[in-house]
């Protein structure tokens, strides 16, 4: 483990993606150990009785903790600024856990209606299955989710920005009004970044990430996280995760570990090469909107730059000439790669309305600005110029 005084200076987000939460073997490995492992052993039967009891600290079964694991945890915890954490074995585990585990039948959950389409299944068919009612609303109307409470309401879920049209919603405003309902807010933060925003900061009571993305941020694994207080966490998350099985897999948490290394310095870049494209495009007769969370001409601007720390890493925006035109462009890109993935080293486009988002009705789609000719791109690490040149060729083809 990191040693380090209290009375020290917190370390800043790039020394801790490095050191947070190491715990070396008595061999004292340089780079933190996978303890590639279902179970652990005791000493005594005794031993075994008081570790279930919780009256001895270690570990008992992989998939309630994991020594590799709980690195990875703490290492999150220690950048969100959380109390505990656990990892889950995808983006889409850490959803749905996060939901699913604070509602019974007869309950009611409030959700941004802009969300990917996998989150949009969970809070609609998933909970609806299990009894618990929905109602979507517009995140970014304050009086839609002060209307929506009713007196069963238990969560508040949104994304934001969201995905993929890069709508901001005002944390703390939401999160206001879900305490005063007696609801949980949970935020999905994964365009963000947890070097952008820090919804728990902003009054979120839990946190969700697929780690898939700038997490790795090297197409190499799966993998997610829900971040909280230790109280939320033993009240009700705690149990679920043990009996439903979720877990992360060692061998993915020793990945994400790595990835967490270089998280701020590829964040940085992607961030200025995702700002730089925004206002090139902006200025294309090829384009019709851009939308960019940093740019003045953003929607939701305000908002943006009072709780994002810069406007992150993606981009979406419209081809003139709907889905024809939009696949011509995707079509001709040669460095830019056609992926429904993000946040990756690689820079990756999508075409929303024919993918992600393929499963919601025309008219859902209309009304979250999901347009035939909407792109979004989530740009990597390659050289701004080289990305330019590319991106201004394949509009040539337009």
């Amino acid at each position: 483990m990191l040693k380090r005084s209290d009375e020290k200076k917190p370390l800043r987000p790039a020394t801790m993606m490095v050191h947070g939460g190491t715990t070396r073997s008595g061999f004292g490995e340089t780079s933190e150990a996978m303890f590639l492992t279902q179970g652990f052993v005791y000493d005594t039967a005794e031993a075994a009785e008081a570790r279930f009891k919780g009256e001895e600290p270690g570990f008992i079964y992989s998939r309630y903790a994991n020594p590799t694991t709980r690195m990875f945890e703490e290492r999150m915890m220690a950048l969100e600024g959380a109390e505990d954490a656990r990892g889950t074995a995808s983006g889409m585990a850490a959803v749905a856990s996060a939901i699913q585990c604070q509602v019974k039948a007869g309950d009611h959950v409030v959700a941004a209606r802009a969300l990917f389409g996998s989150c949009r299944y969970v809070v609609e068919t998933v909970m609806a299955r299990c009894g618990v009612d929905c109602t979507l609303i517009d995140g970014r109307d304050l009086d839609q989710w002060q209307k929506a409470v009713r007196p069963n309401t238990r969560v508040f879920f949104m994304e934001t920005p969201t995905n993929p049209t890069l709508e901001v919603i005002d944390i703390a405003a939401v999160a206001e009004i879900a305490h005063a309902a007696g609801a949980t807010l949970v935020v999905d933060n994964v365009f963000a970044t947890p070097i952008h925003q820090k919804p728990l900061a902003l009054g979120a009571d839990v946190v969700v990430y697929s780690a898939t993305k700038h997490i790795d941020g090297q197409g190499r694994c799966l993998g997610g996280i829900v971040l909280s207080s230790k109280d939320w966490i033993d009240e009700n998350l705690h149990d679920f995760y043990r009996h439903t099985g979720p877990a992360l897999s060692p061998f993915n948490a020793w990945t994400l570990l790595k990835g967490l290394e270089t998280l701020p310095l590829r964040v940085a870049h992607q961030t200025a090469a995702a700002a730089t494209v925004a206002d090139r495009l902006a200025e294309r007769p090829e384009v019709s909107r851009v939308l960019y969370p940093h740019r003045e001409d953003h929607p939701d601007h305000a908002i943006a730059k009072r709780q994002m720390a810069a406007g992150s890493t993606l981009v979406a925006f419209d081809i003139a000439g709907g889905k024809e035109a939009a696949f011509r462009f995707l079509n001709a890109l040669e460095i830019i790669l056609i992926s429904n993935n993000l946040g990756d080293a690689k820079s990756l486009v999508t075409h929303p309305a024919t993918t992600t988002h393929k499963n919601l009705t025309p008219e859902a789609r209309a009304e979250l600005g999901i347009d035939d000719g909407l792109v979004r791109l989530s740009l990597g690490l390659e050289d701004v110029e080289d990305l330019w040149d590319d991106i201004e060729g394949a509009l040539a083809a337009v």
